[in-house]
């Protein structure tokens, strides 16, 4: 019986050796089964299999890593407050897409935060240190040192959007400009015409790309740009709140509005009604993530779903990929893939 086979000869752990004595192989041979590699028999894997379990043995994942030169950890590096990632459901949707693409590796993952010079000059340490082997980078801005540090580093990576049109690294985004106009053309479809625009962000290519959708919508539909309805905000709910004050003061006949996320519409219905007015009666409101706030609010909100999760579930997958690639980052640049998601307008009481 092997009911004790959980320790060894010597009365530690299991090693290698004594799987190797039980299987009647080589230690060469049990490392090769316990990787995974085909140049193995059916018999002597089934042989290496059975000692394994007779004996309880567990891999030493840390010196298996140690001596292919990996940590198998991945960082989710958010260069954002603490305070932020848990205020909106965009970064709790990411995570949970990435928590279910390494569910099925053996691959660890650590959430870094990078808000602060401090954070960001402890973090380009821990880098530097290749203690991980890829980043996972969300809500990148335009002016963010941390890709090219990660170039310099040979550190794969993958962002969650590129930085602009003339991106490197991998990414994966949904459609921001095609959500945006779906947005517009939705509000037009319902015979609004003086139609605002909250931004997010304008150091974020996403947020550019959303201005972009706005203005070309309305631009098509003969209505032209007037730029005294587009105010910029900050994905914030204080900064949808403060934009849609300042837009209700310059045109009050506003009567409609798309915001660049759903946590801007909670604040820009809060200034609605803090200066009377109804939705969507007066002012129709359309958002932007489809998330659990769209879902809750009164009335619920209209709001342009991007697949979230099954971005982190590709940024992750494509990770994964650049990690196993044991060529030099520089010799895969026209390789390079950038990811772009469909999204799809949810139409709810609010418009």
């Amino acid at each position: 019986m092997a009911t004790h086979g959980a320790r060894g000869r010597s009365g530690g752990r299991p090693t290698l050796e004594e799987v190797a004595a039980r299987a009647g192989v080589g230690r060469g041979t049990v490392s090769r089964v316990i990787n995974g590699s085909p140049r193995v028999s059916d018999a002597t894997r089934a042989a290496v299999e059975a000692a394994v379990a007779e004996l309880g043995y567990v891999p030493n994942t840390a010196a298996r890593a140690l001596a292919a030169n990996r940590t198998d950890a991945i960082a989710l590096v958010v260069p954002e407050p603490e305070t932020r990632f848990f205020a909106e459901p965009y970064f709790s949707d990411m995570l949970k897409g990435v928590g279910a693409a390494l569910s099925d590796t053996e691959m660890q993952l650590l959430l870094i935060f990078a808000g602060s010079d401090r954070e960001r000059a402890r973090l380009a340490q821990y880098l530097a240190a290749h203690r991980v082997d890829g980043v996972l980078l969300v809500s990148v801005h335009a002016d963010d040192p941390l890709p090219d540090l990660l170039a310099q580093l040979e550190i794969p990576a993958v962002i969650s959007g590129p930085r602009s049109s003339a991106e490197t690294l991998p990414s994966v985004d949904s459609d921001n400009y095609g959500g945006a106009r779906q947005a517009v053309e939705h509000l037009l479809s319902r015979g609004r015409t003086r139609v605002a625009h909250i931004t997010g962000r304008l150091d974020v290519y996403g947020a550019q790309r959303r201005v972009d959708g706005y203005r070309e919508a309305m631009s098509d539909a003969g209505l032209g740009v007037d730029e005294g309805l587009i105010e910029a905000g900050d994905f914030t709910e204080e900064g949808g709140h403060r934009a849609m004050a300042v837009l209700l003061e310059r045109h009050p006949d506003i009567d409609a509005v798309f915001a660049a996320s759903d946590v801007t519409a909670s604040g820009a219905r809060r200034a609605l009604r803090d200066a009377g007015r109804r939705i969507p009666e007066d002012v129709a409101l359309v958002g932007y993530d489809d998330s659990a706030i769209a879902r809750h609010m009164e009335p619920p909100l209209t709001s342009v779903r991007q697949p979230i999760e099954e971005m982190g579930r590709r940024m992750t997958d494509l990770l994964l990929t650049e990690v196993a690639d044991r060529r030099p980052l520089a010799s895969r640049g026209l390789e390079r893939r950038q990811m772009v998601l469909a999204t799809e307008l949810v139409s709810r009481s609010s418009s």
